[in-house]
């Protein structure tokens, strides 16, 4: 009590000579309820000034208008609310972590890009300037490589049945990156093997996220660690200037085995993928595996990923092809798109669009989380315009209420400009697939929200064949075929304070 005091009476000082030099801060503070409740008080006067702070660096740094708006609102009415939201969901810009991620880059890029290139004429190929998949190139710094061959993997078992495959015939390394790694059944099989590896003599890297992955726990990560294998998080929280940061994560899934078999999509590693989640089940999802040349450019993002958390290189993987049987694959063109907000440009968004804009025929896009911003509801809306068929598959069930709502809210202007919104009935629809005319599809980790378009850490593989694309549509189209077509009726009937939840969750995209 007696350390107590004096500050209180500090407080109550200083709040009383502001009073007198301010009235009018007195009266929005509320300074003179300061003897009736002065701790509450205090409190109220601290929370308005950091919500003032705050305002200031969201109009600074917000990277939406919106946002900003949003934000320097709220925290400066509501900010009992809004500033533990904005330890939370705020500080948008990556600051510090984009320079050093930009130098740690700059480092590890151009050596690996010159080990592709070292790959020959036979690979890296040039496509034509107003080629959809020559811009991907350009977006995302990695070149377009041919003779590769692309696998659709549809659903859980059947992805970790191939990468399982994949991982135990490796003979060298293995390299392993996801958002959710979970401590039960699932997790245990991916730990179980990959020690197997590690225990034989190869070489083993694990990246996971911490905030994605925070109940994996510390032994699950030290029995690896014991059997020789690379272990680390992609953020420590107990490193990070802000604890309660949940932007910025690593939202990527890619497996790489021996640098010529590679797995990217939208999986996690979980027994939710493998259709026992309680409520959202069954769970529906899509990978790709691919060989050939491509496989070895996706190593470029995991090393930087790893130099970036670790500080340290990884020595030993292969920037050639080896086997002949890896060399002649197949036929299919790809190219990785990473991206992240450390970017000098927003790659993920620019990705989105591109692909509409390139649209001739027709564009599909399967995402569980739709909340787009505005430019690419123009995207979207001008594509349907000018003859494009555009058609959007997102969950009926969503394991997000904020953005299942948020979706109502663009039923009438999608309707209404000839964009059809289908919502998906059989389970929970998780996966990220984008199909463009008969001859383009990409598969990754990036959904149309604001999280995948600006604030994560997500990788996309774009595929130009017509084969693949084919298989993406058949899957497509069983898709299209478990989900009815949703109308801006839909919102009919419902009560106003549904709909009026619709509206909030709108205001709120920005952090979605």
């Amino acid at each position: 009590m007696n350390l107590i005091s004096p500050i209180r009476s500090r407080f109550r000082s200083l709040m009383v000579l502001t009073g007198q030099k301010m009235p009018w801060l007195s009266r929005f503070l509320g300074f003179a309820k300061l003897k009736r409740r002065p701790v509450w008080a205090v409190f109220r006067v601290v929370l308005h000034l950091m919500g003032l702070i705050y305002s200031v660096s969201a109009v600074m740094s917000t990277r939406t208008p919106q946002g900003a708006i949003a934000w320097a609102i709220s925290l400066n009415t509501i900010p009992v609310v809004a500033v533990p939201a904005w330890w939370i969901f705020g500080n948008s810009t990556i600051g510090d972590y984009a320079s050093t991620r930009m130098v740690g880059v700059a480092e590890v890029r151009p050596v690996a890009l010159q080990k592709i290139l070292d790959l020959g004429a036979d690979e890296v190929v040039s496509p034509g300037p107003h080629e959809l998949i020559s811009t991907l190139s350009s977006l995302s710094s990695l070149p377009v490589t041919k003779g590769n061959q692309v696998k659709l993997l549809v659903d859980g078992q059947n992805t970790f049945d191939s990468a399982y495959e994949a991982i135990d015939a490796a003979k060298d390394y293995v390299l392993v990156q996801f958002y959710i790694i979970r401590n039960d059944t699932a997790g245990e099989q991916l730990k179980e093997r990959l020690i197997s590896k590690a225990r034989s003599g190869v070489e083993v890297y694990l990246i996971y996220d911490d905030y994605g992955s925070i109940g994996l726990g510390g032994k699950f990560v030290k029995e690896l660690r014991d059997a020789g294998a690379h272990v680390t998080s992609f953020m420590d929280f107990d490193k990070e200037p802000n604890r309660f940061q949940i932007n910025f994560r690593n939202h990527r899934k890619l497996i790489i085995v021996d640098g010529k078999v590679g797995f990217v999509g939208g999986h996690n590693v979980g027994d939710e993928y493998f259709g026992k989640h309680p409520v959202l089940t069954p769970w529906r999802d899509s990978h790709l595996r691919i060989s050939g040349p491509a496989v070895i450019c996706l190593q470029v993002p995991f090393i930087e990923d790893w130099t970036w958390a670790t500080g340290q290189d990884i020595e030993g993987l292969k920037w050639d092809l080896e086997d002949a049987d890896e060399k002649a694959a197949g036929d299919a063109l790809a190219v990785g798109v990473p991206s992240g907000p450390a970017d000098p440009m927003e790659t993920c968004s620019l990705f989105f669009h591109a692909c509409i804009h390139a649209a001739k025929e027709r564009i599909w896009i399967a995402t569980p989380y739709f909340v787009p911003d505005q430019a690419l509801v123009i995207s979207l809306q001008l594509a349907a315009a000018r003859g494009v068929d555009v058609r959007v598959l997102i969950p009926d069930t969503s394991d997000s209420k904020l953005v299942q709502l948020s979706s109502f809210s663009y039923l009438k202007e999608m309707e209404s400009a000839g964009v059809q919104i289908w919502r998906y009935q059989s389970g929970f629809m998780h996966q990220k697939v984008l199909l463009v005319d008969d001859d383009f599809a990409s598969i990754g980790s990036a959904n149309l929200d604001n999280r995948s378009l600006r604030l994560n850490f997500e990788l996309m593989v774009a595929v130009k064949d017509r084969t693949f694309a084919a298989e993406v549509e058949e899957m497509l189209q069983n898709d299209f075929s478990n989900s009815r077509l949703a109308t801006a009726d839909d919102l009919k009937g419902k009560s106003l304070f549904y709909r009026m939840g619709v509206r909030v969750a709108r205001l709120l995209a920005p952090i979605q």
